[in-house]
């Protein structure tokens, strides 16, 4: 982690340095893809350096190209991305753009990005890529794309490709009308799936030599029926320093592991539950700071169902001193304050 004091005095290129690294990849290069198909590229970018950071703006060259900022203020080692969006349904034909992306904090700079890409004007995907929507964990999903060719010369689709090995693909035999070939192809996401987004590609293999492969993006996020009770857990009064136990149970549609908890200061623990169960109890510790006052967190469960499955749970408690101490503490007049990061105080 650095610090950017050094390249306040900077000018010209050598100023922009610190945030050109922020970025792994600058260019990308879309290939042929179809007529009306949803096409995007996400540039991630991450915050090396101590200061926060603050994307002013994202501007673009070309209109065939769309850009978006998907989160403006970065602290340190925070990601965030630069999504550029292929205007497949009013270009064709061959295109690129320079994105030029802006920061103002902690220093003025601009990153350019660059993109490129064919439009194929007489290949089509109804709908334009393959949407799974939510997906239950262990269920699978099946989605049905209509391909269009039109063109009065031979035109075959000889194989589909995937590196995702939780996609299947079933292509219908071509049907050929007055100037144009239409497939259906069908792809099934097996019930094996691990939960957490999904973001694929199918790659049609044609027997075209100007664009033998065109790709078809594939979206989703497989969802694991997950329940945790209580959400809310009220520890109640615990004194300066003293530990409180509670159980939180959380149940899920197949059996699960539990890898660990997380929480903003480390107050709150758990030991992890390693053997797979459909339902496990966790014995919730939470350690009294030596600061008075109401104490709000966030418990964070994680699991072996992917990122996010386990809804939150908030903890509350009241670190106050007790009996000889309370006394003291009120004779003295003693003021009470919560510690930093509470999400709220006492008065």
């Amino acid at each position: 982690m650095a610090l950017l004091a050094a390249f306040a005095a900077g000018r010209g290129a050598s100023a922009q340095d610190w945030a050109n690294k922020m970025f792994a990849v600058t260019s990308h290069n879309f290939g042929t893809v179809a007529k009306g198909s949803k096409t995007e590229y996400r540039f991630v970018f991450r915050n090396l350096y101590k200061e926060d950071l603050h994307v002013a703006g994202v501007r673009t060259s070309c209109g065939c190209t769309s850009p978006t900022v998907s989160k403006r203020d970065l602290k340190t080692h925070e990601t965030a991305e630069v999504v550029a969006t292929f205007n497949t349904r009013t270009f064709t034909g061959q295109h690129g753009a320079t994105l030029t992306v802006t920061f103002d904090k902690p220093f003025h700079a601009e990153v350019q990005l660059r993109v490129a890409g064919n439009i194929r004007g007489d290949v089509t995907f109804d709908p334009p890529f393959v949407d799974l929507g939510n997906v239950e964990l262990g269920k699978g999903v099946e989605r049905t794309v209509r391909v269009t060719r039109v063109g009065g010369s031979a035109w075959e689709i000889n194989d589909v490709r995937s590196a995702n090995a939780d996609f299947e693909v079933a292509l219908s035999k071509p049907t050929n009308g007055t100037g144009q070939t239409t497939y259906d192809l069908t792809m099934r996401l097996k019930p094996e799936a691990q939960a957490g987004y999904i973001k694929g590609q199918l790659v049609l293999v044609t027997n075209d030599p100007r664009a033998t492969q065109i790709p078809m993006d594939v979206e989703g996020r497989v969802v694991a029926e997950v329940t945790v009770s209580p959400q809310l857990l009220a520890l109640g009064a615990v004194a300066p320093g003293a530990t409180v136990t509670k159980n939180v149970v959380v149940r899920a549609n197949r059996p699960f592991c539990v890898t660990g908890i997380t929480c903003v200061d480390g107050c709150l623990t758990c030991e992890p539950r390693t053997t797979p169960a459909t339902v496990h109890i966790l014995p919730v510790t939470f350690t009294a700071g030596s600061t008075v006052g109401k104490v709000e967190r966030q418990l964070r469960i994680a699991t072996d169902l992917g990122d996010g499955a386990v809804p939150a749970v908030t903890v509350q408690a009241l670190v106050e001193a007790v009996g000889a101490d309370k006394d003291a503490a009120a004779k003295n007049d003693v003021p009470v304050k919560p510690a930093a990061g509470d999400s709220a105080s006492v008065k």
